[in-house]
C-alpha cells in the first residue's frame, strides 16, 4: 500500500483581499514526483509554503504524515556577498550539525563533491542548485520539496539534474512535490502533474493534462507540445486519477 506523505485539502489563501488560492486539492505519496506547473501569479509558491508549514491556510486542511522530514528548497536565497563562506561551512548551517562524512557523501551524491571547500560566491547557477538540493538532502527527507529548481540553470544542466532528481525517490525512499516553469523538461522527472491557476485547473499523468483544454487555455498547441518532448522510465503504473500502483513490471516511455 502507497504511504501518504501530504495531503492538502479545499485550502484558501488571500492577501491584501486579494484571493491566491481557492479551494486546491493537492497529495504527494512516497516514491511519486508531483510537479506543479502554471502562469506566474497562479499560486505555486505559496501553496508550497503551505505545504511544508511557512504559512497557514486560510481556509481548508493540511495533513502531514506523523513525523513527517521535509527537506526544502526555496524559490530564492540570497546570501550577504561579503560573507566568506565555503560549500563545506553552508552544508553545516544546521540546527543538527551533519558529520564532515555525510557533508561529502551527499555533495558527491548531487555531482559536485569536489566543491567542498569553493566559495559560494564562485558557484554557477548549476552548481548552486546542487548545493542547495545536497543540503535539503542531507535530512534524509520523508518528502523533498523544491520551488523552482532550475533557476539560473542552462538547459543541459536542467536535463541532467531532472535526471538525477529522478532517481532521488528510489535513492531515498521519498516523495517529491516541485514547482516548475521549465514545461518542456517536466516529463523528464515527474509522475503527476498539477497545473495551478489560483484553483487547479487539471491534474493528472503529464500526456493527460497536456490534452487538457483547461491546459491548452493557459498554454496553448504549443505548450502542449513542450511537455511531452521527454519522457522517463517508471517502475509503477498510474490510476485514471495519477494515482500511483506500484508495479515492478511496468516500464514506460524512453
Amino acid at each position: 500500500m502507497t504511504e501518504l506523505l501530504l495531503e492538502l485539502s479545499g485550502i484558501g489563501w488571500q492577501r491584501d483581499g486579494r484571493r491566491i488560492l481557492s479551494g486546491v486539492d493537492l497529495k504527494v505519496q512516497r516514491g511519486e514526483i508531483v510537479t506543479l506547473i502554471g502562469p506566474n501569479g497562479a499560486g505555486k509558491s505559496t501553496l508550497v509554503q503551505i505545504a511544508v508549514g511557512l504559512l497557514a491556510a486560510d481556509s481548508g486542511t493540511c495533513r502531514r504524515m506523523k513525523g513527517l522530514r521535509i527537506g526544502y528548497v526555496p524559490q530564492a536565497m540570497t546570501l550577504d556577498p561579503s560573507l566568506p563562506l565555503t560549500v563545506g561551512g553552508f552544508m553545516t548551517l544546521q540546527t543538527r550539525k551533519p558529520s564532515a562524512s555525510a557533508v561529502l557523501a551527499v555533495l558527491t551524491e548531487t555531482g559536485v563533491g569536489d566543491l567542498h571547500d569553493r566559495s559560494l560566491h564562485a558557484l554557477s547557477g548549476g552548481e548552486w542548485q546542487r548545493v542547495l538540493l545536497a543540503r535539503a538532502l542531507l535530512q534524509k527527507p520523508d518528502l523533498l520539496v523544491l520551488d523552482e529548481p532550475m533557476q539560473g540553470v542552462d538547459l543541459t544542466g536542467q536535463e541532467e539534474l531532472y535526471r538525477l532528481l529522478a532517481e532521488i525517490p528510489r535513492r531515498y525512499g521519498c516523495g517529491i512535490l516541485m514547482v516548475s516553469h521549465d514545461l518542456h523538461l517536466v516529463m523528464a522527472a515527474t509522475d503527476r502533474v498539477i497545473c495551478l491557476n489560483g484553483h487547479v485547473c487539471c491534474a493528472g499523468h503529464p500526456e493527460a493534462v497536456s490534452a487538457h483544454p483547461e491546459y491548452l487555455r493557459l498554454f496553448g498547441w504549443q505548450g502542449s507540445q513542450q511537455l511531452a518532448v521527454y519522457s522517463h522510465h517508471h517502475d509503477h503504473s498510474h490510476d485514471a486519477h495519477g494515482c500511483v500502483k506500484q508495479s515492478p513490471q511496468v516500464k514506460t516511455g524512453d
